[in-house]
């Protein structure tokens, strides 16, 4: 594929889904099974008006039924199913379009996915591009019946323990997915919608309270902190304010942040992407709460040549303000939340230090956990 966008100076080349190479792999399938003959190439058009020429391999025709394969390709994007094979087999029946998974496709086991427990994990969005390729096909040859697809990959059983479907509920399996047909490599829109994915089990699953934690370090601390939380964690990453937005849009009452200071502490000067490559902030955010605390200038002068936040807290923690200094950040972190849901919902934020036995919380943290400690009973 030759389409290509930039990510900060770098030219990255992009990919196309799953879904697309099922939709093509069925496309392909289907024109074989109509025509009797096998196919070399076919033309896809995604969602996202790219089109796509993909190359069909192991193609098969046996009777009523045709099959062949399209390989992922994600770019340059470092996605796990990239050049893994993605097989479609097309039977003609009656009328209709029917789509399952076969080998290597996961199945859906928990409510709030995008298809219903019980179904194959081929997303609406793959699901539609196969249907409309499949009708297009039988239209060009003038065929009034129907077909049924199966989707396998045969790599995909192994290949899904190195994915979030295990922790979402999906077993067995890979996932058919993609919403425009194409990878953009390093995006965050997957991430973003892997969170939202998660956070919709939760609220399907009846809970009106939304446990967000920010990385290992955060799933550690809470398999110690409030070990019956422990499996109602959303990760959310550095993406905490989309993660914000997400609880807000599927109406949680009451959302609880669970992080380390060395991320957290960006929310003090409201940066709700804490990746590095978006915005630092860390010294300047601590020197600002010092700075109001009384702590002095020269002891702060020194924060700025600290590489993490517990090393400035080493300097800040020698000085009688700290626990002050703590107290500011705290509140600080606890309106940038507040401002983030524009008070839609109410929130807290617990921050954690091991190397400091440090244990923050923002005010109303505890009535979150209480809430949460009684849904989880």
């Amino acid at each position: 594929m030759n389409s290509y966008i930039y990510r900060g100076t770098k030219k990255l080349r992009c990919g196309y889904t799953t879904g697309s190479c099922a939709a093509g792999a069925a496309k392909a399938a289907a024109e074989m099974l109509l025509s009797g003959k096998t196919a070399e190439q076919i033309t896809l058009m995604t969602p996202a008006g790219i089109p796509l020429t993909l190359d069909i391999l192991e193609p098969v025709i046996t009777g009523d039924s045709a099959s062949c394969a399209v390989r992922k390709d994600s770019g340059d994007d470092p996605d796990i199913t990239n050049g893994i094979l993605i097989y479609a087999s097309v039977t003609e029946c009656e009328s209709g379009i029917t789509i399952t998974g076969g080998e290597g496709i996961g199945t859906v086991t928990k409510p709030g996915l995008d298809q219903p427990v019980g179904a194959s994990a081929i997303n609406s969005t793959p699901r539609r591009m196969i249907t409309e390729a499949l009708t297009e096909t039988a239209a060009r040859y003038g065929y009034p019946g129907g077909f049924r697809v199966t989707v396998s990959a045969p790599e995909g059983t192994v290949l899904a323990n190195k994915t979030f479907n295990p922790r979402m509920g999906i077993t067995g399996g890979i996932s058919v997915i993609g919403t425009t047909g194409i990878v953009e490599p390093m995006s965050n829109a997957a991430i973003i919608e892997t969170i939202r994915a998660e956070a919709n089990m939760r609220r399907a699953a009846g809970y009106e309270n939304l446990l967000l934690t920010v990385g290992n370090y955060s799933d550690t601390f809470l398999q110690d902190f409030r070990p019956e939380l422990t499996e109602r964690a959303v990760m959310c990453s550095n993406f905490i304010g989309d993660a914000l937005d997400i609880g807000v849009t599927l109406g949680f009452r009451r959302i609880l942040l669970i992080g380390h200071i060395g991320k957290l502490v960006k929310l003090g000067s409201g940066i709700m992407n804490t990746h590095s490559s978006y915005a630092d902030g860390r010294m300047e955010t601590l020197i600002a709460c010092g700075a109001l605390a009384g702590i002095p200038r020269e002891m702060l002068m020194r924060i700025p040549d600290c590489v993490t936040t517990d090393a400035a807290l080493d300097i800040l923690c020698q000085h009688p303000e700290y626990t002050k200094m703590l107290g500011i950040l705290t509140c600080r972190i606890a309106y940038y939340l507040d401002a983030r849901v524009k008070s839609q919902v109410q929130t807290g934020a617990v921050i954690f230090s091991n190397q400091h036995d440090l244990l923050l919380k923002t005010a109303g943290a505890d009535d979150i956990i209480a809430a949460m400690t009684e849904e989880a009973i």
